[in-house]
């Protein structure tokens, strides 16, 4: 089968080049999809960098989401079927033509979505409902202050919230940015280029939950916004992981402070998200309320194409590999 293999075991984009290996065997609970889409993330990129090694036992290949058909199936394995169409959250695996995965971490494609936007659900969905409603208990009625409001995780996130009946305030850097995220359900919009965040923010009264992938250079910031009780979740540190932060202002506000990863949970705990993503996101994905919005695709032998795109930075969702 074909896969895209980094030469050199790291390096820039470039580096990502098409190449063959022997295709997978399911293990006992395991399934194997014939891809048809991968989603390309961020730590793909830092994966390919050399600065974010697979878990011990999942594959070195690039690619945490996919979706395809059920091509074969593991020793006892009894929800799917051969030809289901699935999406599938992976530990590595998916920029390739087939893939093996924990079958208790694939769902059932949604009704109406192909598998371009299939694929570009699975890392963000349990991403957005591990932080942000589990790790940062958003409830109807309370505010989100989304950073990086246009990303992949950004996107799903204002949708998600919305849906939950949450309010949104989104920032992102430049105007047509700041009106993408407002046109995608964000209540307050705001360019973090021209805008005093500061001020902004407490004008619109602050916010209860922070989801923030910004990391040192927001600290100050999202310890200015929150509100008493608030909960500050941090998944990403695009701006670098150490910060100064004033404790006593933490303990005055009662300020909840948390964060995570998703690759290196356990398969049990993915699992687990699995089916509590089924049954809370699923269904606003088939009552259209969330949908991942997908800027471009690129042919699996144009990888190296897709993560200049994700790089460049000024993309509005998803980038996703066809197959």
């Amino acid at each position: 089968m074909r896969v895209i293999e980094i030469e050199g075991g790291k390096g820039p984009a470039e580096a990502l080049r098409l190449a063959e290996r022997p295709m997978p065997t399911p293990a006992p609970g395991e399934i194997r999809i014939r891809l048809r889409a991968a989603g390309v993330n961020r730590p793909d990129i830092v994966q390919r960098l050399g600065l974010y090694p697979a878990p011990p036992g999942a594959s070195d290949i690039l690619g945490l989401e996919v979706a395809g058909e059920v091509d074969a199936l593991g020793d006892g394995v009894t929800r799917w079927n051969l030809g289901d169409r699935v999406c599938a959250l992976l530990g590595g695996g998916g920029y390739a033509d087939y893939a093996v995965v924990d079958a208790r971490h694939a769902l059932p494609v949604p009704a109406g979505l192909d598998f371009v936007q299939a694929a570009a659900l699975p890392e963000t969905a349990f991403t957005v409902f591990a932080n942000v409603f589990e790790g940062g208990g958003l409830k109807a009625g309370e505010t989100l202050l989304i950073h990086g409001a246009t990303s992949g995780i950004g996107v799903m996130a204002i949708q998600m919230a919305k849906a939950a009946g949450a309010r949104v305030i989104a920032t992102s850097r430049g105007a047509a940015k700041a009106k993408a995220a407002y046109e995608l359900g964000a209540d307050v919009s705001l360019d973090a280029v021209t805008t005093d965040l500061a001020v902004a923010i407490k004008a619109e009264g602050g916010a209860d939950v922070v989801l923030d992938m910004v990391g040192a250079a927001y600290a100050e910031l999202n310890l200015n916004a929150l509100k008493p009780g608030g909960r500050w979740v941090v998944i990403a540190t695009l701006t670098g992981a150490l910060a100064q932060i004033d404790l006593m202002r933490i303990m005055l506000k009662r300020i909840v402070l948390t964060g995570s990863t998703l690759r290196s949970r356990s398969g049990d705990e993915k699992a687990r998200l699995a089916a509590a993503v089924e049954q809370t996101v699923w269904p606003w994905v088939a009552d259209g309320a969330v949908r991942a919005r997908v800027e471009a695709t690129f042919s699996l032998d144009q990888a190296a194409a897709a993560h200049q795109r994700l790089e460049a930075g000024d993309h509005v969702g998803k980038i996703v590999l066809t197959l």
